[in-house]
């Protein structure tokens, strides 16, 4: 049978699937335009419990907060402990004759917050209208809500709205008496933010209940364009203290300048050896590691929109520092200069040369790039240059032996590595699927996002692949203050959830 021949065969078989997909998510939008308030009101009381990790009182309390959210969706709940660690809410559902188990991980702490940066309590809900560097204005929460509204408050788009979508999306389920097509289960982490100390010894320890088929993260912002987005991978982080010394003390530069060294010079024409304008690294070795984007990435990149004149426009920018494409850019290991402390400035700036200059580097990896091997480059690098490499403060015996010294502190926690799952994956090509069939705009899938999540864990204790579904507007504010959620992503979460639960 030829192809032109079976192909009406085929839309035969499929249209029921297709109808029944279509009704699922008709119900599930009409169950949330009825609930709005009660979804905003529920989110809300989530917002105010402060979630910073290293608060353990108020970790709990959201812990158990969210395990009675979970089981009044239907989910088995409760918290994994570990002596150490935050707790981890673990919660799961069985649906009769269902194969395959998905695994949705959140976490549900946050970053600190700065109260004094914040146009209101980071720990209380607000609705405005807009951003607040926009001009957006209070308005009350309560409904009808615009959909371009949005709710500001700590983690309302790093990582809580994950947490009240999927609630919601099972709740118009069982309202609506559809049953999920896969089986559910849920894991929470309250360390995220603080670099998932304990994530590898909780997962080797409760490895038995936390089998799955595949693991979806809920975490990170949506395509700028505001379309669904599917994304493969994350880059990794690394990163490093360099100081470059001069003399032991501060010298008169009027006396001292021209003749001795000075350690702000030294350590900017360093790092210009070492990363030029355009981004590129210039560490021999550096990119010894990196896994090459496939066709099929590459091809996929090519077809989403292209957002960057869009984006430069918005944060200021007469443009980019490279002329590829924001994905191709955040596709390659990156080098960036988080910051400089030497000398003074402004009314404090003193005709003095300092005796030593200091910089953080921070460092993204992509796929297969080990911190070990950026380690040894770079530190070879350095030498290079003529600098004798130390890791503690130099002693002045070593200040008079070497013309040029320079000390690198690299992390203890030793970094995080890349991750990119395959394209082809069946699960991945299912879920790509049932997303692309809810919009007439076409789903972008990602290889990578540019921030860091601890997906190399999972993978390596689990050996599970793993997708990220990301929820939250990308102009969210994560981590900073006026952290925000734009609610028609809210809303199109819970489509979504609700999609993927009796899709697979």
């Amino acid at each position: 049978m030829s192809v032109r021949t079976l192909l009406p065969v085929l839309l035969f078989l499929l249209c029921p699937v297709i109808a029944g997909q279509a009704q699922t998510t008709s119900q599930v939008n009409e169950w949330r335009q009825t609930h709005e308030q009660q979804i905003v009101d529920r989110f809300a009381k989530l917002i105010s419990i402060p979630n910073v990790a290293a608060d353990t009182t108020n970790i709990r309390r959201n812990a158990e907060h969210i395990s009675q959210l979970l089981e009044a969706a239907g989910m088995r709940s409760e918290l994994l402990e570990l002596e150490g660690s935050n707790p981890v809410i673990f919660a799961e559902r069985n649906s009769p004759g269902a194969e395959q188990t998905l695994m949705i991980y959140v976490h549900y702490d946050g970053q600190p917050v700065n109260p004094d940066n914040w146009a209101s309590n980071p720990w209380q809900a607000v609705m405005r209208t807009d951003m607040v560097e926009k001009g957006g204005q209070t308005v009350p929460m309560r409904a009808p809500f615009d959909p371009d509204w949005r709710i500001f408050g700590r983690s309302t788009g790093d990582d809580k709205a994950p947490i009240i979508a999927l609630q919601s999306a099972l709740l118009a389920l069982a309202a609506s008496g559809i049953e999920p097509s896969v089986n559910l289960k849920v894991f929470m982490e309250g360390e995220e933010e603080a670099g998932s100390a304990n994530l590898r010894r909780m997962l080797e320890t409760h490895k038995d209940k936390l089998t799955a088929d595949m693991w979806l993260f809920c975490d990170g912002p949506a395509h700028q364009s505001r379309r669904w987005q599917l994304v493969y991978g994350v880059r990794g982080t690394y990163g490093f203290n360099l100081t470059v010394y001069g003399a032991d003390r501060p010298l008169h530069s009027g006396h001292y300048g021209n003749w001795a060294p000075n350690p702000i010079m030294l350590l900017t024409e360093l790092i210009s050896s070492m990363r030029a304008g355009d981004g590129e690294v210039l560490v021999d070795g550096f990119y010894d590691q990196v896994r090459s984007l496939t066709a099929e990435e590459k091809a996929a990149i090519a077809a989403s929109p292209r957002m960057d004149k869009l984006l430069a426009s918005d944060m200021g920018l007469g443009s980019p520092e490279t002329n590829d494409r924001i994905e191709l850019a955040i596709a390659r290991p990156a080098f960036n200069l988080r910051g400089i402390n030497a000398g003074n400035v402004g009314a404090r700036a003193r005709n003095v040369i300092p005796p030593s200059a200091e910089a953080s580097i921070g460092l993204r990896l992509v796929a297969d790039q080990t911190p070990d091997h950026l380690r040894s480059v770079i530190e070879q690098h350095v030498t290079a240059q003529g600098y004798h490499v130390i890791h503690d403060e130099p002693s002045a015996d070593q200040r008079r032996q070497h013309n040029r010294l320079a000390r690198i502190d690299w992390p203890s926690y030793g970094g995080y590595p890349a991750y990119r799952a395959p394209f082809d994956h069946p699960l991945a090509l299912q879920i790509s699927s049932i997303l692309d069939k809810l919009s007439d705009r076409t789903l972008i899938q990602t290889p990578t996002m540019g921030g860091s999540l601890p997906l190399y864990v999972v993978e390596d204790v689990l050996q599970v692949p793993i997708l990220i579904l990301p929820v939250a507007n990308h102009d969210n504010n994560q981590h900073g203050a006026n952290e925000n959620l734009r609610l028609q992503n809210l809303w199109d979460a819970i489509e979504i959830y609700a999609a993927v639960l009796t899709g697979l």
